[in-house]
């Protein structure tokens, strides 16, 4: 994450950012009550069990809120360097 970023919605913030790392937890709950029975690691994953294929982080935009995949900022920032060069 060595790049520059700029916020798709509100388009002024260049400078503050949330990182949120996304880690998953693999459980399996009771039916009835909720409680979680066991949990799993990624190899212990039945073929029922699907792994999680998300981002491994996300950023929020410390102006608007806005919460996007870091790939979207920094496209928006390359975007508009582009107009104005």
């Amino acid at each position: 994450m060595t790049r520059p970023l700029l916020c798709p919605t509100c388009k002024s913030n260049r400078m503050r950012f949330t990182v949120i790392e996304q880690t998953p937890r693999y459980m399996r709950l009771d039916p009835q009550t909720g409680e979680v029975v066991a949990e799993l690691s990624t190899e212990e994953l039945d073929m029922f069990h699907q792994p999680y294929k998300g981002e491994a982080f996300m950023v929020q935009c410390g102006v608007c809120g806005t919460t996007e995949p870091e790939e979207r900022f920094a496209k928006m920032a390359e975007h508009m360097q582009g107009q104005r060069g």
